[in-house]
Protein backbone atom coordinates (compact mmCIF):
# COMPACT_ATOMS: atom_id res chain seq x y z
CA UNK A 1 0.00 0.00 0.00
CA UNK A 2 1.24 3.47 -0.85
CA UNK A 3 1.55 6.18 1.79
CA UNK A 4 -1.06 8.97 1.51
CA UNK A 5 1.44 11.41 -0.04
CA UNK A 6 2.08 9.02 -2.93
CA UNK A 7 -1.59 8.71 -3.86
CA UNK A 8 -2.59 12.36 -3.40
CA UNK A 9 -3.91 13.98 -6.58
CA UNK A 10 -1.32 15.95 -8.53
CA UNK A 11 -1.72 19.66 -9.12
CA UNK A 12 -1.46 21.59 -12.37
CA UNK A 13 1.82 23.39 -13.08
CA UNK A 14 1.52 27.05 -12.12
CA UNK A 15 1.91 29.83 -14.67
CA UNK A 16 5.23 31.65 -14.82
CA UNK A 17 4.93 35.02 -13.10
CA UNK A 18 7.07 37.92 -14.25
CA UNK A 19 8.10 39.93 -11.19
CA UNK A 20 7.31 43.63 -10.94
CA UNK A 21 9.40 46.29 -9.24
CA UNK A 22 7.84 45.41 -5.88
CA UNK A 23 8.05 41.65 -5.47
CA UNK A 24 5.12 40.05 -3.73
CA UNK A 25 5.68 37.71 -0.80
CA UNK A 26 3.03 35.37 0.49
CA UNK A 27 2.39 36.45 4.07
CA UNK A 28 -0.33 34.03 5.08
CA UNK A 29 -3.81 34.75 3.76
CA UNK A 30 -2.89 37.67 1.51
CA UNK A 31 -0.03 38.48 -0.80
CA UNK A 32 1.87 41.63 0.10
CA UNK A 33 5.21 43.32 -0.58
CA UNK A 34 8.35 43.30 1.54
CA UNK A 35 7.90 47.04 2.26
CA UNK A 36 4.46 46.36 3.74
CA UNK A 37 5.83 43.55 5.91
CA UNK A 38 8.62 45.53 7.60
CA UNK A 39 7.94 45.64 11.32
CA UNK A 40 5.22 42.99 11.00
CA UNK A 41 7.43 39.90 11.38
CA UNK A 42 5.42 38.50 14.31
CA UNK A 43 2.40 38.23 12.01
CA UNK A 44 4.30 36.59 9.16
CA UNK A 45 3.31 33.04 8.15
CA UNK A 46 4.39 30.94 5.23
CA UNK A 47 1.63 29.54 3.06
CA UNK A 48 0.96 25.88 3.90
CA UNK A 49 2.49 23.34 1.52
CA UNK A 50 2.98 19.61 1.81
CA UNK A 51 6.38 18.02 1.22
CA UNK A 52 4.83 15.89 -1.52
CA UNK A 53 3.78 19.08 -3.34
CA UNK A 54 7.36 20.34 -3.18
CA UNK A 55 8.71 17.04 -4.53
CA UNK A 56 6.16 16.91 -7.34
CA UNK A 57 6.73 20.55 -8.33
CA UNK A 58 10.48 19.93 -8.66
CA UNK A 59 10.45 16.48 -10.26
CA UNK A 60 7.65 17.25 -12.72
CA UNK A 61 9.53 20.25 -14.09
CA UNK A 62 12.93 18.55 -14.08
CA UNK A 63 11.80 15.51 -16.03
CA UNK A 64 9.77 17.64 -18.44
CA UNK A 65 12.92 19.69 -19.11
CA UNK A 66 15.01 16.53 -19.44
CA UNK A 67 12.54 15.18 -22.01
CA UNK A 68 12.38 18.51 -23.88
CA UNK A 69 16.16 18.99 -24.05
CA UNK A 70 17.09 15.34 -24.72
CA UNK A 71 17.38 16.51 -28.31
CA UNK A 72 18.94 19.98 -28.44
CA UNK A 73 20.32 22.13 -31.24
CA UNK A 74 23.34 23.18 -29.18
CA UNK A 75 24.94 21.56 -26.12
CA UNK A 76 27.35 23.74 -24.14
CA UNK A 77 29.62 21.83 -21.78
CA UNK A 78 30.45 23.88 -18.70
CA UNK A 79 28.73 26.88 -17.13
CA UNK A 80 31.80 28.97 -16.40
CA UNK A 81 32.26 32.46 -17.82
CA UNK A 82 32.86 31.17 -21.38
CA UNK A 83 29.97 28.71 -21.38
CA UNK A 84 27.53 31.25 -19.92
CA UNK A 85 28.68 33.97 -22.33
CA UNK A 86 28.33 31.64 -25.32
CA UNK A 87 24.86 30.57 -24.14
CA UNK A 88 23.78 34.20 -23.72
CA UNK A 89 24.95 35.31 -27.18
CA UNK A 90 23.57 32.24 -28.97
CA UNK A 91 20.31 32.18 -27.01
CA UNK A 92 19.62 35.86 -27.58
CA UNK A 93 20.55 35.91 -31.27
CA UNK A 94 18.89 32.59 -32.11
CA UNK A 95 15.69 32.18 -30.06
CA UNK A 96 14.68 29.42 -32.49
CA UNK A 97 17.46 27.14 -31.18
CA UNK A 98 17.10 24.82 -28.18
CA UNK A 99 20.27 25.25 -26.10
CA UNK A 100 21.29 22.91 -23.29
CA UNK A 101 24.07 23.68 -20.80
CA UNK A 102 25.65 20.75 -18.97
CA UNK A 103 27.49 21.71 -15.75
CA UNK A 104 29.28 19.11 -13.60
CA UNK A 105 29.20 21.18 -10.42
CA UNK A 106 26.18 21.77 -8.23
CA UNK A 107 27.05 25.47 -8.33
CA UNK A 108 27.44 26.86 -11.87
CA UNK A 109 30.00 29.55 -12.58
CA UNK A 110 33.23 27.60 -12.39
CA UNK A 111 36.16 29.79 -11.41
CA UNK A 112 34.35 32.93 -12.55
CA UNK A 113 33.24 33.83 -9.02
CA UNK A 114 36.71 35.29 -8.37
CA UNK A 115 38.86 37.44 -10.63
CA UNK A 116 42.02 35.34 -10.44
CA UNK A 117 44.50 34.31 -7.74
CA UNK A 118 41.61 34.43 -5.23
CA UNK A 119 41.21 38.19 -5.73
CA UNK A 120 37.70 39.56 -6.11
CA UNK A 121 38.15 42.18 -8.87
CA UNK A 122 37.77 41.01 -12.47
CA UNK A 123 39.97 42.53 -15.19
CA UNK A 124 38.76 42.32 -18.80
CA UNK A 125 40.63 43.57 -21.86
CA UNK A 126 38.83 45.80 -24.32
CA UNK A 127 36.64 45.35 -26.32
CA UNK A 128 35.05 43.08 -23.64
CA UNK A 129 33.57 46.26 -22.14
CA UNK A 130 30.94 46.13 -24.91
CA UNK A 131 29.70 42.80 -23.52
CA UNK A 132 29.61 44.19 -19.97
CA UNK A 133 27.49 47.12 -21.17
CA UNK A 134 25.22 44.70 -23.04
CA UNK A 135 24.42 42.71 -19.89
CA UNK A 136 24.44 45.72 -17.56
CA UNK A 137 27.55 45.13 -15.43
CA UNK A 138 29.21 48.37 -14.21
CA UNK A 139 32.99 48.70 -14.47
CA UNK A 140 35.90 51.11 -14.09
CA UNK A 141 37.61 52.11 -17.34
CA UNK A 142 41.40 51.82 -17.13
CA UNK A 143 42.29 52.57 -20.76
CA UNK A 144 43.08 49.26 -22.46
CA UNK A 145 41.12 47.26 -19.92
CA UNK A 146 38.18 47.55 -17.55
CA UNK A 147 37.75 46.37 -13.95
CA UNK A 148 34.55 44.91 -12.51
CA UNK A 149 34.53 45.48 -8.74
CA UNK A 150 33.81 41.79 -8.02
CA UNK A 151 33.83 38.88 -10.44
CA UNK A 152 30.68 37.52 -8.76
CA UNK A 153 28.81 40.58 -10.07
CA UNK A 154 29.61 39.50 -13.63
CA UNK A 155 28.90 35.81 -12.99
CA UNK A 156 25.59 36.32 -11.21
CA UNK A 157 24.41 38.81 -13.84
CA UNK A 158 25.27 36.67 -16.87
CA UNK A 159 23.83 33.58 -15.19
CA UNK A 160 20.50 35.28 -14.42
CA UNK A 161 20.30 36.61 -18.00
CA UNK A 162 21.02 33.15 -19.46
CA UNK A 163 18.53 31.33 -17.24
CA UNK A 164 15.81 33.88 -18.08
CA UNK A 165 16.02 33.05 -21.80
CA UNK A 166 13.17 30.68 -22.72
CA UNK A 167 15.23 28.58 -25.13
CA UNK A 168 18.01 27.67 -22.67
CA UNK A 169 18.06 25.03 -19.95
CA UNK A 170 20.94 24.28 -17.60
CA UNK A 171 21.42 20.86 -16.06
CA UNK A 172 23.88 21.21 -13.19
CA UNK A 173 25.29 18.32 -11.14
CA UNK A 174 25.50 16.58 -14.53
CA UNK A 175 28.70 15.63 -16.32
CA UNK A 176 29.51 14.74 -19.91
CA UNK A 177 31.14 11.30 -20.02
CA UNK A 178 31.44 10.71 -23.75
CA UNK A 179 30.70 12.11 -27.19
CA UNK A 180 28.23 10.53 -29.59
CA UNK A 181 29.67 10.53 -33.11
CA UNK A 182 28.14 9.71 -36.48
CA UNK A 183 29.82 9.15 -39.86
CA UNK A 184 29.06 11.77 -42.49
CA UNK A 185 30.26 12.74 -45.98
CA UNK A 186 32.79 15.12 -44.40
CA UNK A 187 34.07 12.51 -41.94
CA UNK A 188 32.98 11.89 -38.38
CA UNK A 189 30.74 14.51 -36.77
CA UNK A 190 29.68 15.01 -33.17
CA UNK A 191 26.01 14.13 -32.82
CA UNK A 192 25.49 14.41 -29.07
CA UNK A 193 26.83 13.74 -25.60
CA UNK A 194 26.48 11.00 -23.00
CA UNK A 195 25.70 12.45 -19.58
CA UNK A 196 25.51 11.19 -16.02
CA UNK A 197 24.76 12.72 -12.64
CA UNK A 198 27.86 13.77 -10.74
CA UNK A 199 26.46 13.19 -7.26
Amino acid sequence: MSPPAAISPTQQVAELVTPTSKLAVNGGAKTTTIDEMIGQWDNFKFAPIRESEVSRAMTRRYFKDLDTYAESDIVIIGAGSCGLSAAYVLGKQRPDLKICIIEASVSPGGGAWLGGQLFSAMVMRKPADAFLREIGVPYEDEGNYVVVKHAALFTSTIMSKVLALPNIKMFNATCVEDLITRPSDEGVRIAGVVTNWTL
